[in-house]
């Protein structure tokens, strides 16, 4: 737990200079009732305690979602703001015409709308806006391009899921966000292990050990090969001299 206090405390720092270097006055980010965005709510009340913000973006979620982001703001005195993104994506869904909900490109909507009222707040307050991606979701693709990955800053992407479960109990994180089964929580149900065809154990075994089933390491492995455009830059086009 040593570690795991001073990789804190290096973050913090961190947060405050990045920010400082931005001319920013705090931070901005989805708090989702997950033990990722748990964590980086508790570095950033630590880095910024009276400016930094969660925002709570329900979007047709299960209320459990919102009563552990609650949970988790009560516990570290965190200033929340609510937005209710529901009627919001059913007039977005309504406009475009979408007669089947059911695929990855319409649930992918959701954080991109999150995106864009995260980025409300961080201009209206001179904030930056953080991200919850960790190393193993980082890895893998598991994040929506300009939706979650649409943020300033990514405190937590050197971290795989063990460290975050290490950082949210020295940060004090409420058991229950720490024990349950992750989820983006983009349908009714979705886990992440489920989504993903393996645990985040074998996973971050994986990323730190190279390796693993022969059959997981290979699908890990195109995984990540495929999704390396959500982790770059949009390519410049470079004329010739």
């Amino acid at each position: 737990m040593e570690m795991i206090r001073e990789v804190c405390n290096e973050l913090v720092e961190w947060l405050k200079f990045k920010v400082n270097e931005a001319n920013g006055k705090g931070v901005v980010f989805g708090l989702s009732g997950g033990v990722d965005s748990a964590v980086v709510a508790g570095l950033s009340k630590l880095a910024f305690p009276q400016t930094s913000l969660g925002i709570i973006m329900p979007c047709h979620s299960n209320p459990i979602d919102e009563e552990h982001g609650l949970l988790v703001a009560d516990s570290l005195g965190l200033k929340t703001e609510k937005v209710d993104l529901s009627q919001i994506y059913d007039i977005f869904i309504e406009t475009l015409n979408i007669k089947d909900t059911g695929d990855l490109a319409t649930a992918n909507i959701k954080p991109r709308l999150r995106m864009t009222t995260l980025y409300y707040f961080a201009q209206k307050n001179n904030y930056l806006v953080l991200g919850g991606s960790n190393k193993s979701e980082f890895t893998v693709g598991y994040f929506t391009k300009h939706g979650d990955s649409g943020v300033d800053l990514l405190p937590i992407a050197s971290f795989v899921k063990k460290d975050i479960w290490k950082m949210a109990k020295y940060l004090n994180i409420p058991d229950i966000i720490i024990n349950k089964p992750p989820t983006a929580g983009l349908w009714q149900d979705q886990t992440d292990e489920e989504e993903l065809g393996f645990n985040y154990d074998v996973l971050d075994n994986f990323i730190l050990e190279g390796t693993g089933p022969k059959d997981i390491t290979k699908k890990i492995k195109r995984m990540n090969r495929t999704s390396e455009h959500k982790r770059s830059f949009p390519p410049i086009f470079i004329p010739k001299d």
